[in-house]
């Protein structure tokens, strides 16, 4: 099982990257403004925010819910093909695709952390690190022509969706549920933790600037694709550093990581801000990484993991809130100020960090 989570990982997040860094860089090549491109990669965020309340309402994230979140994921990426030059159809497409993936991986999140444990999770997870940066280097070279990224985009999908398939045909006599309705505790309730759940929110938020528009915002300011993509690159080495080592810091107060990776997020913000045309500080902010990401994430979803007994859901809502909400704030957040005030643009996203800061500080008390 361990295999086929790591070689999930190493597509699924292949993926995200070509649909991360190259996806807005094919946008402008085709025409969109920065406005239009915040909305069509907002798009896919809100899906991630509004799908976890259907599960309040008996909706189950189960083997077939699953296959199902495989087929849409794939279905929309090969719609980016006739939909890329036309604004409303790409809209909807990446909805579909935003859905896809939304459910997908909150599934296999659980499945990783019930059979690994979250000491050993950064070890299987660093092949999703593995996969962002082979992406990204291979296709930084062929990216001469806008479909030939959607070819990649569709490429990816497929082999997410086998892998994917493999690990949840294995997982078929698991029950629906992840508890009894009558069992004490098996409740969720965000109400009870709401700084936390507001950290989680404006991280992602922070994050705006970051995932929509610093392909963008590099070249803008005289940096190549070639050096963008290994800044990118760069950002990924120290993810999975930090992703095969964190295992002992995970011991320690795990809502206190919170707080530190926020503040260590805010100053790596605000570094890009003051000094967009240094690539000596650019590389070191991509360093940071391993905290405002891997170490985040790992600590985030291990708090989750440990505070709710519906943990699916749980982790529903983890990226329903932050990456769906704050990930939809953030793009359209980011679209409007590098439209107006470009300036501005990380500023916005170290502002967003420093708040995600005090509301971890504030839920560890």
């Amino acid at each position: 099982m361990s295999a086929l989570i790591a070689a999930f990982y190493f597509f699924y997040f292949a993926l995200i990257g070509v649909h991360v860094i190259f996806i807005p860089k094919i946008l402008t090549m085709v025409g969109y403004d920065p406005l239009h491109i915040g909305i069509i990669l907002a798009s896919a965020p809100l899906v991630r925010f509004a799908i976890p309340f259907l599960f309040l309402q008996g909706f189950q994230l189960n083997q077939r819910t699953f296959f199902t979140a495989l087929a849409l994921m794939l279905i929309g990426a090969g719609g980016f093909y006739p939909a890329l030059t036309h604004f409303y159809p790409l809209l909807g497409v990446n909805i579909l695709f935003g859905i896809g993936i939304s459910l997908v991986l909150p599934y296999i999140e659980v499945i990783a952390l019930e059979h690994i444990g979250k000491e050993n999770y950064g070890r299987i997870r660093l092949f999703g690190s593995f996969g962002f940066i082979a992406v990204s280097l291979v296709l930084v070279k062929f990216l001469t022509a806008p479909y030939i990224g959607i070819d990649f985009l569709i490429a990816m999908a497929l082999l997410t969706l086998t892998f994917g398939a493999l690990i949840g045909s294995q997982q078929a006599h698991t029950p629906a549920n992840e508890c009894s309705s009558n069992e004490e505790g098996c409740t969720f309730s965000i109400v009870e933790h709401i700084p936390l759940w507001i950290g989680f929110f404006l991280m992602q938020v922070s994050f705006g600037p970051f995932y929509n528009f610093f392909t963008i915002y590099t070249t803008d300011h005289g940096v190549s694709l070639d050096t963008t993509v290994w800044l990118w690159s760069f950002g990924v080495i120290a993810e999975i550093i930090m992703f095969y080592f964190q295992g002992r810091l995970l011991h320690r107060n795990l809502n206190a990581l919170l707080w530190i990776t926020a503040a260590i997020t805010a100053l790596r913000w605000l570094l890009v801000a003051l000094f967009p045309n240094s690539l000596f500080i650019l590389f070191a902010t991509q360093s940071l990484h391993a905290f405002s990401f891997a170490l985040f994430h790992t600590a985030a979803i291990s708090v989750l993991f440990s505070l709710y007994k519906a943990r699916r859901l749980s982790q529903q809502f983890f990226f329903g809130i932050s990456y769906g909400l704050g990930g939809f704030i953030g793009a359209i957040g980011a679209g409007v100020v590098y439209q107006y005030a470009p300036t501005y643009l990380f500023v916005a996203g170290a502002i967003a960090a420093l708040g995600a800061t005090f509301a971890f500080r504030i839920n560890n008390r």
